[in-house]
């Protein structure tokens, strides 16, 4: 199936615009002061060139205004703009009586043109109720130049008209402006929080798979060594007296580690990391290899009984968790259950996919004893719980001797 939406690749051009815009942008975060110093020497200058070449006289009231004051002027209209990204309403008040005081004399300089940029500023980077007194504080200098000089500087309505014109556009600039950079922050941020989940979530999966790993590892390695101890000690004892039985035991040995061996290259093939060379895999255990399971223990030494009632049908996932409770069980048995001990397998299907398992021995009880590793209830309660059943392990009740470990995973839900 197509995909919906194709990816579309950026133009070189517009990769390159990108990249440049990053740079400078972070260039700007670095060190802020340099643009800063850039952009008000530049209208600085373009100030003082308008006054030392007179050009402001073509648009002056009066055009006799001492130069000593237009320079004063010039300066106090275009130096705070230094300030206009750090403190735009400190520079916008500081800059506001140089700006009554040029309409008031008439000289009428174009820098007073630069209150705009502040008015920018404050619209993109304070609270939208700054505004108000900003707007109204610009239109002072216009409401003098009508009051002093009537319509001589023009008529009134396109005097007001032309200064609300435009401190509308620049607001309406500043707000699109300020609009899209919060936008952009959201998604930034966004996905930003996205890469952490991410993070997270491959930790969480990565936690999780060694956990299994682990229990997987625990239940092989500790199974198999358990039933070759068990036959290695027979196969000790027999030596003496039976050469038959311990040659017996040592043909057992080898069965089980081989066997041992192959599941454990199964899991490690899987753990690699290979292009080339693909791990062969093997299904998982299953109830139908529980006979297997107990002959291997039987040969060890500890004799099993199983009973089992109702028919089997349930998925591959609680075979696995039901045959590696039963595994365990009888692993601790053969460590810890002491000699002349038995084990009692009773295993009952209900209906839709319920199960009821009780593996008793006959041992010497005591407390928990896989507890030492901590693999080994913790192991089953945990592949317990992944189907909402309930694991109980203890000593048996009196006068009752041995351990019991009983376990209830309730029917599969519907899905």
């Amino acid at each position: 199936m197509e995909p919906l939406v194709e990816e579309r690749a950026a133009e070189p051009l517009t990769e390159h615009v990108q990249r440049v815009t990053r740079r400078v942008r972070a260039f700007d975060r670095r060190r802020p002061l340099v643009w800063d110093l850039h952009f008000t020497a530049f209208w600085v200058t373009a100030a003082l060139i308008d006054c030392a070449g007179g050009g402001w006289r073509s648009v002056a009231q009066d055009p006799g205004v001492p130069g000593g004051l237009v320079l004063a002027m010039s300066l106090g209209l275009s130096v705070p703009l230094l300030w206009r990204r750090s403190h735009p309403r400190a520079a916008l008040l500081a800059l506001a009586p140089v700006a009554v005081a040029n309409v008031w004399t008439g000289a009428a300089l174009q820098v007073s043109l630069l209150q705009l940029v502040l008015l920018f500023h404050i619209a993109l980077r304070l609270p939208l109720r700054n505004l108000w007194w900003a707007t109204a504080l610009m239109t002072v200098p216009m409401c003098v130049t009508l009051a002093r000089y009537g319509e001589e500087a023009g008529p009134w309505n396109q005097q007001v008209g032309s200064q609300l014109l435009s401190m509308g556009i620049v607001c309406l600039i500043a707000v699109t402006v300020r609009t899209r950079r919060n936008y952009t922050e959201v998604l930034e941020d966004r996905a930003r929080r996205l890469e952490t989940e991410r993070d997270q979530q491959a930790q969480l999966a990565a936690a999780a798979e060694r956990a299994r790993i682990a229990r997987e590892m625990h239940d092989i390695i500790g199974h198999n060594l358990s039933v070759i101890t068990g036959l290695a000690d027979g196969g000790r004892y027999a030596a003496a007296k039976s050469p038959e039985r311990a040659a017996q035991a040592l043909d057992a040995i080898g069965t089980t580690s081989r066997q041992a061996l192959g599941e454990l290259r199964r899991l490690l093939d899987v753990l690699r990391d290979e292009e080339k060379e693909q791990a062969e895999l093997a299904p998982q255990p299953a109830l139908t290899d529980l006979d297997r399971l107990v002959d291997g223990v039987r040969r060890a030494g500890l004799p099993v009984r199983t009973a089992v009632s109702g028919d089997a049908a349930l998925a591959p996932g609680r075979q696995l968790a039901l045959y590696r409770v039963i595994q365990e069980a009888l692993t601790n048995t053969l460590k810890h259950a002491g000699p002349d001990a038995t084990a009692e397998i009773d295993l009952s299907y209900g209906a839709g996919g319920a199960v009821t398992l009780t593996v008793t021995d006959t041992g010497r009880g005591g407390p928990a004893p896989a507890l030492s590793d901590g693999r080994g209830l913790p192991g089953m309660r945990e592949r317990t719980s992944l189907y909402g059943g309930t694991l109980e392990a203890g000593p048996r009740p009196r006068p009752d001797r041995g351990w019991r470990v009983h376990l209830y995973l309730p029917e599969e839900s519907a899905q």
